[in-house]
């Protein structure tokens, strides 16, 4: 049935059900599921992300959770190289690669040809452009930049000397300006790909986030979100994530729990609704009714499945 297919990957909004999607779909093609949440690659932020539990799991396996600690950063250049390995992995073991999740971007560079300049790094030079710096000053290093890349130079301020730096060492890495690198990269598919996504109602949607967020809280949601309070894990990149940054303003005195409570739902659904547009714009998506339920999408996917099958074999 997907002998045409090289991964299948499920998006959509919080709480419109891909992980109940998930685990029907790698039963019926024989798969395993990779992470696509900028989040739950994290340690410890297990209930404010709804991170799926051993459990849940059913026997099937899956990849790049828990892999980060929760003072750690973790970038999209380093999920789409973890991901693109593990796609590898499970097609070697004749399995099919899942990737779900609601991290637009994590799952478009992973599909995509994206190339992320974080990834043309040399200390070497950088330590270098450091030592001109000190020793030159800024006006020199930043008459390098203009001459060498005179585009990006007008964007960036002389005296950011960080990012006079980092355009300087791409283009003594690579060859190529910041421009050069970014210039039609994500358009060219990498894999022979099937894109699921689920949407809803939008008023069915937003009931589904709230009634979510009560779920939280009544698991021990704040009770989380203050353990990693009290273990020094404040305004770093996980806990800004939506519910811990705003349970932490009330572990401050802030803002009241209920407050707080209603900021998590509010923010939850304006999320719901970037994530929707960003889906829409960036990606070539075949949509489903999350509201019809996991058994009637898993009959359409499955014939979907069919017909990519019957088109490769033509």
């Amino acid at each position: 049935m997907t002998n045409n297919l090289d991964v299948i990957a499920i998006v959509g909004p919080t709480a419109s059900g891909k992980t109940a999607l998930s685990l029907a779909l790698a039963k019926l093609v024989d798969g395993e599921v990779i992470n696509g949440d900028a989040l739950q690659v994290y340690k410890g932020l297990d209930i404010g992300t709804a991170k799926i539990t051993q459990e849940e799991m059913e026997g099937i396996p899956h990849h790049m959770f828990d892999l980060k600690e929760p003072t750690e950063t973790f970038s999209v250049a380093e999920y789409q190289t973890e991901v693109r390995k593990w796609i590898k992995e499970i097609q070697s073991r004749g399995k099919m690669p899942i990737i779900v999740g609601g991290t637009g971007l994590y799952v478009q560079s992973v599909l995509y040809d994206f190339r992320f300049t974080e990834q043309a790094s040399d200390i070497d030079v950088r330590n270098r452009l450091e030592r001109e710096l000190e020793e030159k000053g800024s006006d020199h290093l930043y008459e390098q930049l203009v001459a060498k890349d005179p585009i990006d130079a007008e964007k960036i301020h002389p005296n950011n000397h960080r990012r006079i730096i980092r355009a300087l060492e791409i283009i003594e890495v690579t060859g190529m300006t910041k421009g050069d690198h970014e210039q039609d990269v994500g358009r060219d598919a990498l894999f022979n790909h099937l894109l699921i996504g689920v949407d809803m109602d939008r008023g069915l949607l937003y009931e589904r986030i709230d009634k979510r967020v009560d779920i939280m809280m009544a698991q021990g949601f704040l009770e989380e979100a203050k353990t990693l309070w009290d273990q020094g894990v404040r305004n770093m990149q996980s806990v800004q994530a939506i519910g811990y940054r705003e349970l932490h303003q009330y572990i401050e005195g802030k803002i009241s729990l209920d407050n707080a409570v209603e900021l998590i739902k509010k923010n939850t659904r304006n999320y719901a609704k970037r994530q929707l547009t960003y889906f829409r714009n960036k990606l070539s998506v075949t949509w489903f009714d999350a509201g019809a339920g996991t058994e009637e999408i898993i009959e359409e996917v499955s014939k979907e499945l069919k017909d990519s099958d019957n088109l490769g074999r033509k």
